[in-house]
């Protein structure tokens, strides 16, 4: 079949549409919901959260900010022990979708019974890990601590990746985290940042926590070559290169990894990834299903008066 037939295409943008949606064979039924609520929600239309999370940087960003959060040893140790994303990774893809669009796109209601819900299943996850220090440490998922860096991963991760391959953002970045820090908030994090700055300052206090160990490496490896369809293999590949390229170079360090090049020379990833995303975009179309129900319940609200 050759790769400009309309059933290529079509097969090739099923495959994509089943990547971020666990492989569903409709609209998945949350996403309808997010239609229903009684106000507009956290954000708005204007907002520059609406702005990042509407492009597709986030799925760049979804790659960098596992990159981050692996090296937290109590995040990964909770990912070691509690998590199946080697066996269902579209499962846990679409999982974090559903947060993240919940609490983008809903209403107040909404995105703080979709946090309560993740909040809810993260009390099972506890246990005991090695700290940087080599000493044995509790942690738990739900600890402010380590949701913190979970958040600080997040937020650094989406807020950069545009900054690097997305368009302008309302507002700034400031405005962006500043809005942000409301998911912060509805997950139990006491203070999240609220600027730039703020946001680099609370990163760079978890920096003599960080460190590698075999769980990163076994997370890396899957991350390097997640179970795709050959049709997207290879934007894959240059999406992961993009991620490792975006990070701060004391966290490349840390996981092992450089920036592309040859030989000597590093090679630019703006182009190759805009051009990757602009053809993701094609597939998926210019406007998600949550966002579009999100706009007919802001309409609907707006038509009542």
């Amino acid at each position: 079949m050759s790769v400009h037939s309309p059933q290529f295409i079509e097969s090739w943008r099923r495959q994509l549409i089943g990547t971020f949606s666990n492989n569903a064979a409709e609209v998945p039924q949350w996403e309808l919901e997010l239609a229903r609520g009684s106000d507009v929600g956290h954000f708005g239309p204007d907002s520059a959260v609406w702005a990042v999370h509407g492009s597709m940087t986030p799925i760049i960003a979804g790659i960098r900010a596992l990159l981050l959060q692996a090296l937290h040893p109590g995040a990964m140790a909770g990912v070691h022990d509690f998590s199946d994303y080697k066996e269902d990774p579209l499962g846990r893809l679409a999982g974090t979708i559903r947060w993240i669009f919940t609490v983008t796109y809903g209403d107040t209601t909404t995105a703080r019974a979709g946090s309560g819900w993740v909040m809810r299943l993260h009390q099972k996850v506890h246990g005991t890990y090695l700290d940087a220090d080599g000493e044995v440490q509790p942690y738990s998922a739900n600890d402010p601590e380590i949701a913190r860096w979970v958040h600080l991963a997040f937020t650094d991760a989406f807020l950069s990746s545009h900054q690097q391959f997305g368009g302008p953002i309302p507002g700034g970045p400031d405005a962006y985290v500043a809005e942000w820090a409301v998911a912060g908030e509805l997950m139990g994090i006491p203070d999240p940042p609220r600027s730039e700055s703020e946001l680099r300052k609370q990163m760079a206090a978890y920096d003599s926590q960080l460190r590698s160990s075999e769980y990163v490496r076994e997370a890396l490896s899957f991350l390097k070559r997640p179970p795709l369809p050959a049709s997207q293999r290879l934007g894959y590949r240059v999406l992961f290169a993009g991620a490792v390229a975006s990070l701060e170079p004391r966290h490349r360090e840390l996981l092992g990894l450089r920036a592309p090049h040859l030989g000597p020379v590093p090679v630019p990833m703006t182009f190759p990834v805009k051009l990757v995303l602009g053809v993701i975009r094609l597939g998926l179309g210019p406007q998600g299903p949550s966002e579009r129900s999100a706009r007919e319940r802001i309409a609907r609200l707006s038509a009542a008066g």
